[in-house]
C-alpha cells in the first residue's frame, strides 16, 4: 500500500479554463510548443468531443467502449492519418508505426520476433549495465539533469541491444540531433495541416531539420555496412535479412533504414520520458522512495538481474502511475476509412478520430482523485474491475507497443539500480514544467540533488 508517512501529492499539471480553447490556439504560444496545454476542466468530464480544424472534422472519445471500438473491435476502419504520414515521413518513413494494411502486419510480424518475452530477458543484463555506467559519473551531494542522465542510458541501452552497441548512434553529437528532430515537429505540424510544403522557418526547425538528416543518414550508413557483411546478430542484423527475404532489394534496405529509425527514437526517447518522471513524482515523495528504494536493495540483493522487473512490485505500481499521469505519447490519431458510430457520435468516412490517453488517464468519470499521484491505483484489487481501455500508455489492440515489455522491463532495472544507491531530491526554486508535442518531457530538463544512501 502507499506509504502514510508522505503527504497526498497532485503534481502540476496545465492551467485548464472554463470551457472549449479556440482552434487557432492551437498553432501558437504554448498551445502549440505543448500537446497537453489549454484543455478545459469539461473535457475531464464529458465522454465524447467533436471538432473542426482546418477543414478536418475531428472526434476525440473519451470513453472506453469507444475507444475499443477503434483500436481494437472495429480497428480495420481506422488507419494512420495522411496527415501524420506526412509528418513523420521524413524522420522514419514507410516503417512500423507510420505503416498500414499488408505493410504494416508484414513488418509487425518480422519486428515482433525480437521482442518476445524470452528476447527480452535477455537483454536484462545490458540494462543493468548501462545503469551502472550512468552512476559511474555521479558524485555524491551533486546536482545532475536526470532527464539528460535518462536519455544517455536509454540511447546507450537502444544502440546496444538492438544496434550492436554502434558508436555512431551515443556520440553527443548524435543526442542533440536526435532530441532537435523530435523537437522540431511541433513546426512541421502546422505546415502538414495547412497542406504546404515542409521546410523549417525558425531556428528550431532548422535544428529539426539537420537531426533529422542526421539521423536518416548515419542509420543508411549503419543499415550498409550490416549489409555488407559487418556487426552481430541482433536485432538490426536479423531485421535487414528478413526484409530481404519478403521485399525487392531497394525496398528491404529503405524499410531497414525507416524501422532501424523508428525503433531508435521511439526505443529510447519514451522511456528515457518514464524514467524522468518517476524520478520526479519520487523525489517530491521521500518516504515512498525509501521504500521502493528498500524493495529494489532487496531484489537486488536476492536474486539474478533477470529476474528483477519481477521482484520489484511496488516500483511496479509506481511507474504504472507514472505512465497513467505522464503517457508516454498524449495522443493516439486514427482517421476513418468508412463510416461508423462511436457511442451517441456519428463518424463520417476521412474523419479524424484522435484518443488522448493524457484526458482518459485523467478522466473525472474513470478515475478517483484523477490527477493525484496515488501507486495503490495499481494494486491487483483496483485493476480487476478496470476497463481494459481506460489504461492505455502503450496503445491497444493489434497496435499495441510492439516494444511495451521491452521498456517496461528496461525502466524498472534502470529504477531500481539507481534507488538502491541513491536519494533523488528537488532542487529548491526549480518547477518542473510538461511540455512537448510528441512525447512529454520535462521542459528543460529535470535538475535533481543526488545524493548515496548508506550501505
Amino acid at each position: 500500500m502507499l506509504s502514510k508517512a508522505d503527504p497526498i501529492f497532485v503534481p502540476p499539471h496545465p492551467p485548464r479554463g472554463a470551457g472549449p480553447v479556440a482552434v487557432w490556439r492551437g498553432f501558437f504560444g504554448e498551445r502549440a510548443r505543448t500537446a497537453i496545454h489549454g484543455w478545459s476542466r469539461e473535457a475531464f468530464r464529458i465522454g465524447h468531443m467533436k471538432r473542426k480544424v482546418l477543414g478536418f472534422t475531428v472526434h476525440i472519445p473519451l470513453e472506453p467502449d469507444a475507444i475499443q471500438r477503434v483500436l481494437l473491435d472495429n480497428e480495420a476502419n481506422y488507419a494512420k492519418p495522411d496527415i501524420v504520414k506526412r509528418l513523420l515521413a521524413p524522420t522514419i518513413g514507410s516503417g512500423l508505426l507510420s505503416a498500414d494494411g499488408p505493410l504494416w502486419r508484414a513488418q509487425r510480424q518480422i519486428v515482433a520476433a525480437n521482442f518476445t518475452p524470452p528476447a527480452v530477458k535477455e537483454s536484462i543484463p545490458a540494462f543493468a549495465h548501462a545503469a551502472r555506467a550512468a552512476m559511474a559519473e555521479w558524485r555524491d551531494d551533486e546536482q545532475r539533469d536526470m532527464a539528460t542522465e535518462a536519455t544517455a542510458t536509454t540511447m546507450r541501452i537502444i544502440a546496444e541491444t538492438l544496434f550492436a552497441g554502434d558508436a555512431r548512434l551515443t556520440s553527443r553529437q548524435a543526442m542533440a540531433h536526435i532530441a532537435a528532430a523530435l523537437e522540431g515537429v511541433s513546426e512541421a505540424r502546422l505546415q502538414a495541416m495547412l497542406g504546404l510544403p515542409r521546410m523549417p522557418w525558425s531556428r528550431k526547425g532548422w535544428a529539426g531539420h539537420r537531426g533529422q538528416k542526421f539521423l536518416r543518414r548515419t542509420l543508411a550508413e549503419v543499415v550498409a555496412d550490416r549489409r555488407g557483411g559487418e556487426g552481430a546478430d541482433d536485432f538490426l542484423g536479423r531485421l535487414i535479412r528478413a526484409l530481404g527475404e519478403r521485399f525487392p532489394a531497394a525496398q528491404a534496405e529503405s524499410l531497414a533504414v525507416d524501422n532501424a529509425a523508428t525503433f531508435f527514437l521511439a526505443g529510447h526517447e519514451t522511456t528515457a520520458n518514464a524514467l524522468s518522471w518517476a524520478l520526479f513524482l519520487l523525489s517530491e515523495q521521500p518516504q515512498l522512495q525509501a521504500e521502493a528504494a528498500a524493495e529494489a536493495r532487496a531484489a537486488l540483493a536476492a536474486g539474478t538481474e533477470e529476474a528483477l522487473p519481477e521482484a520489484v512490485p511496488l516500483l511496479r505500481r509506481i511507474l504504472e502511475e507514472t505512465l497513467r499521469l505522464y503517457p508516454p505519447a498524449p495522443r493516439i490519431d486514427r482517421e476513418a476509412l468508412g463510416p461508423d458510430r462511436l457511442g451517441e457520435a456519428e463518424i463520417e468516412k476521412g474523419d479524424i478520430v484522435s484518443i488522448w490517453p493524457w484526458l482518459v488517464h485523467r478522466h473525472e468519470s474513470l478515475w478517483d482523485a484523477p490527477d493525484r499521484f496515488d501507486p495503490d491505483n495499481f494494486l491487483p484489487e483496483r485493476k480487476a474491475g478496470r476497463h481494459r481501455f481506460q489504461y492505455i500508455p502503450f496503445g491497444g489492440g493489434p497496435r499495441l507497443c510492439v516494444g511495451a515489455r521491452f521498456a517496461t522491463s528496461e525502466a524498472l532495472v534502470i529504477l531500481a539500480s539507481w534507488l538502491a544507491d541513491w536519494h533523488f531530491a528537488p532542487v529548491p526554486g526549480h518547477k518542473v514544467v510538461t511540455s512537448g508535442m510528441v512525447t512529454l518531457r520535462p521542459r528543460g530538463g529535470l535538475p535533481l540533488r543526488i545524493t548515496r544512501r548508506n550501505p
